[in-house]
Order: C-alpha cells, then sequence, then structure tokens
C-alpha cells in the first residue's frame, strides 16, 4: 500500500466561515483540517448518492415532517 502523500493549500474563508469552522471543531474536538476532511468526505457521499437518482431528505420522526435538501 502507498502511504497518504498530502498537499498544502491555502484557503480564503470570511470571518463567518472562520466562525462556524472554530466552533465546530471545538464541539467535535477536531482540527480545523479533521472538519474539513471529514465535509468533503460526506460531499462527495452525498454527490455521488444524488448522481445515482437518490434524494437527500431530512425527517423529523416527531413532527413526521420530511423535508428533501435541493444541492446546487
Amino acid at each position: 500500500m502507498t502511504p497518504d502523500i498530502k498537499k498544502t493549500m491555502t484557503l480564503n474563508l470570511s470571518e463567518a466561515e472562520m466562525l462556524v469552522l472554530e466552533e465546530l471543531a471545538n464541539k467535535k474536538d477536531l482540527s480545523k483540517t479533521a472538519v474539513l476532511r471529514q465535509a468533503l468526505r460526506l460531499y462527495q457521499m452525498v454527490e455521488a448518492r444524488l448522481s445515482a437518482g437518490e434524494k437527500l431528505v431530512f425527517e423529523d420522526e416527531k413532527a413526521q415532517k420530511k423535508a428533501e435538501l435541493m444541492v446546487l
């Protein structure tokens, strides 16, 4: 198995986006890089399933409501 080769990039975020990233990292006890990696994997999975014709739905069982999330 080949080792993962890491690459560095510069990311420009607004102050509000950085605050959200920091809050998520603190809440999950993860680094900001780990949060972004998880977000990327989640987005990749969502894209694959949407491309396969599936829908992304949030369900509130108590209120018996469903809402489809539209991804552009």
